[in-house]
């Protein structure tokens, strides 16, 4: 009996080395993908920075989205993020659209132009700070 309780002992022991040493190299192949993900993290960090700096150091998300929402017929949002051609287009044709008002089709004219700035003002505010900076700050995309 004594033999049949070494050999379980015995075996236990070996499972228990094998176990240990499994851990060991899952433990350093853990260390070595958290290095290369901290670099590659590090990295991204970096050039989404520079990037930043590059464009004045500052994102224009909520200015833009909130403009967009209260003045969007206006166009005035437009002008914050450097689109001068399609602010002065959004400003234009809501300006014709208030003269042509006592006819009637003016009216449709300014509430297109201040539902396209409305629709603007929510896309602005619900993208995150780096999808709007790369989508309209860096990529300069200027409609929707």
């Amino acid at each position: 009996m004594s033999d049949d309780k070494k050999d379980l002992g015995d075996k236990a022991k070996e499972a228990f080395e094998d176990a240990k040493d499994a851990a060991k190299d899952a433990a350093e192949e853990a260390k070595e993908k958290a290095g290369e993900f901290k670099e590659e993290a590090k990295k991204t960090a970096q050039e989404f920075s520079e990037g930043l700096k590059d464009a004045g150091g500052d994102n224009k998300k909520i200015l833009a989205g909130i403009l967009a929402i209260v003045l969007g017929s206006l166009g005035i949002h437009k002008f914050v993020l450097g689109y001068q051609k399609e602010g002065i287009i959004l400003l234009v044709v809501t300006l014709i659209g208030f003269v042509l008002s006592c006819i009637g089709i003016g009216v449709f004219i300014v509430w297109i132009t201040g539902l396209i700035g409305l629709i603007e003002g929510i896309i602005y505010l619900t993208k995150s700070d780096e999808d709007f900076y790369n989508t309209y700050q860096a990529g300069k995309k200027p409609w929707f």
